[in-house]
């Protein structure tokens, strides 16, 4: 038998398709794979309802605190053009069953599609409109509400109702446009509580709750600029004040693609930073495709001629006794062991860190035959996991040859030809292209199988709502309410010399209006302003030492109390700890918690001159000596005199006395 290392097949793949980590990837690496991507970034609008029903928005439930359930089933139809679209096919293979818990709170006869829509939101429509001429979308004379098909059960109709409300804009990155193709307003989907075997189980808080989607062409060629776009279109959304922040609020799903591979949507991605690592991967995953592909077209000219052998186990076989076949078969499932003609190195070929091929086929078939894992076993398996003394006799039980592969899988009667099919028509993918597909994000920046990609065809006109006209007069009153660019919010930060490492947080917060306002009002410097929010209020945000919902109001409000006591803003560092931690801070006791007094800058000074003379300190380093000094006067010149002040007040007294 030809020697054979799963893991050293891993690691040669790995280094044979010249996969990087995200940390050492250079611009020439995703020119040479050529890396494509771009966005669609859902963000939540902050209304009082839902889009189309009169439900309260933003109101949230425990898993267990439903009053309700509504079962549903998926079943594909043909389409006019008498075509099954795939992703109904996928879900109606799956058989599953679609639970809706539902809350009375939260629901109505719309969610579960049994009453036609209201009239759509004006508030929701509204913020949405002021976002699209924020992003310079070309905005609709027209509003026409369309349904898009939902077939994996997160929308319990089966399709979204959604209108597109701009078209053709763009983001001005740092170095580059990123162009927009449109911005929709659409209805929020379900929340997911669990999807386990043919068992899947919404919860309907969620739905219906009033969104936008932004969508980008595929222009971004890096992930950095991928992960720039991502922050530019989220804090453009939350500098009009109009979305909901926090976690669920925003959610992105990544289109990526390299040279020969195709559109895979990578879904409901939580968190930014996770946008890097993970369409990194995901353009590597496809070239690792790409590269199997050739391999297999090397050794099987004619694919069409290829066909993997399929033997069932049963308990009478002497292989029955191997433990993983005892044990699934002493569950009741059926057994099965595929061979796989001159594959030989396919299984155990990298895809992503820490996953190989082997692993797109044990995704599949949780998802569509819907077999929980451990579904199969195989001869290629990594480290522990190998058996090769078993695929040894499977190998010869089927009378394979040195360079063929073999699976063992297994699932309950009901469901082992959904698994046959499965394993199959991914095997076959596997020598025409990378499948279009969508799949789940994770942390670690690797994806699984979700499902397929719906088609393009999946959008049709809504019977039950008619065109909403938008007036010249509604659109020019709307841009009066346009915030300012964030380009030029980036160009302002860098003006007032704020650090950088406080931008993303202030422009997160939409706290940048605030400075100015501040500024405006009060006259106190930006810079300074903007680092105590920057720094000190995140800080304190950070280690969760502010109330639920505090009212960013407040900062201002503070300020207004230091301009009257006629301080200056250094005091807010310290009492900013009392101020978050209250709905109502009292200013003037809080500032006298700190045994806070008048002082000018020549009291300070004499007050520092017996510790400069000190013998104890003459010895000590000058600079040394001068701070030990300021530490000990520093609460007493916080927000009386500029420390910067008292600091050259210091040095001029420690350089006569030395």
């Amino acid at each position: 038998m030809r020697d054979f290392n799963p893991e050293k097949n891993y690691n040669d793949t790995r280094k044979e398709i010249g996969y990087v980590t995200r940390k050492e990837a250079t611009l020439n690496d995703y020119k040479r794979i050529g890396f494509k991507s771009g966005l669609e970034v859902h963000q939540q609008i902050k209304t009082q309802c839902k889009l189309f029903c009169r439900c309260r928005a933003g109101v949230y439930h425990n898993n267990d605190d439903y009053d309700a359930e509504v079962i549903r089933h998926m079943r594909p139809t043909l389409s006019e053009m008498g075509v099954y679209d795939g992703t109904a096919l996928m879900e109606f293979k799956t058989r599953k069953e679609i639970v809706y818990r539902i809350n009375n709170q939260t629901a109505c006869t719309y969610e579960v599609d049994d009453t036609p829509p209201f009239p759509i939101d004006g508030e929701a429509l509204e913020a949405a409109l002021e976002i699209a001429l924020a992003s310079k979308l070309n905005i609709v004379g027209e509003v026409h509400i369309t349904r898009k098909q939902y077939l994996d059960g997160s929308i319990p109709t089966g399709f979204q109702r959604t209108a597109i409300l701009g078209v053709e804009g763009e983001l001005q990155l740092k170095n580059k446009k990123v162009r927009l193709i449109q911005l929709s307003i659409e209805e929020d989907s379900c929340r997911e509580i669990s999807d386990i075997g043919h068992r899947r189980i919404y919860k309907t808080d969620r739905l219906g709750m009033p969104l936008i989607e932004t969508v980008t062409y595929p222009d971004c060629e890096t992930p950095d600029e991928l992960v720039e776009a991502a922050q530019y279109i989220r804090f453009l959304n939350r500098s009009t004040g109009k979305v909901r922040t926090g976690i669920g609020a925003g959610r992105e799903d990544v289109n990526v693609s390299c040279t020969g591979g195709c559109r895979v949507e990578v879904k409901g991605v939580a968190h930014n930073k996770w946008i890097p690592e993970l369409s990194h991967n995901e353009a590597f995953r496809q070239y690792a495709l790409l590269n199997i592909r050739k391999k297999l077209l090397k050794v099987i000219t004619d694919p069409s001629e290829w066909n993997p052998e399929f033997r069932e186990i049963v308990s009478s076989d002497q292989i029955a006794n191997a433990t993983p076949v005892k044990e699934a078969l002493e569950k009741g499932n059926r057994v099965f062991a595929a061979n796989l003609p001159s594959a030989k190195g396919i299984l155990s070929h990298f895809t992503q860190p820490g996953h190989i091929f082997a692993d797109e086929i044990s995704d599949r078939l949780k998802v569509i035959a819907c077999i929980e894992k451990p579904n199969m076993i195989h001869s290629e398996a990594l480290g522990e996991e190998r058996d090769d003394d078993l695929f040894k006799t499977i190998a010869d039980w089927m009378n394979a040859s040195e360079e063929d592969a073999q699976i063992i899988l297994w699932g309950p009667d009901a469901d082992i030809r959904t698994a046959l099919e499965t394993v199959e028509e991914r095997l076959r993918m596997a020598f025409e292209r990378v499948p279009d597909e969508t799949r789940k994000s994770f942390p670690d920046g690797t994806t699984v199988f979700e499902r397929v990609l719906p088609g393009r065809d999946r959008m049709y006109p809504d019977t039950d709502s008619p065109p909403i006209p938008l007036s010249s007069e509604l659109i020019e009153n709307l841009k009066k309410k346009v915030p300012t660019d964030i380009s030029l919010r980036l160009r302002q930060m860098h003006d007032w010399n704020l650090p950088e490492d406080t931008w993303i947080y202030l422009l997160r917060r939409n706290l940048i209006p605030l400075i100015e306002k501040i500024h405006n009002d009060f006259g106190f410097d930006c810079c300074e302003t903007g680092k105590i929010l920057g720094h000190r209020l995140r800080s304190l945000e950070r280690r969760k030492a502010t109330i639920p919902d505090f009212r960013y109001e407040t900062i201002y409000e503070l300020f207004g109390f230091i301009k009257k006591k006629e301080l200056l803003p250094a005091i807010i560092r310290v009492m900013l700890p009392s101020v978050v931690a209250t709905d109502k801070p009292d200013f003037e006791e809080i500032l006298s918690s700190l045994n806070h007094r008048r002082y000018t800058i020549d009291e300070i000074t004499a007050i520092a001159l017996p510790f400069l003379g000190q013998s104890g300190n003459n010895n000590r380093n000058g600079s040394v000596k001068n701070e030990i000094v300021m530490g000990m006067i520093h609460m007493k010149a916080l927000g009386n005199v500029n420390l910067a002040e008292v600091w050259k007040e210091i040095e001029k007294i420690s350089t006569v006395n030395d």
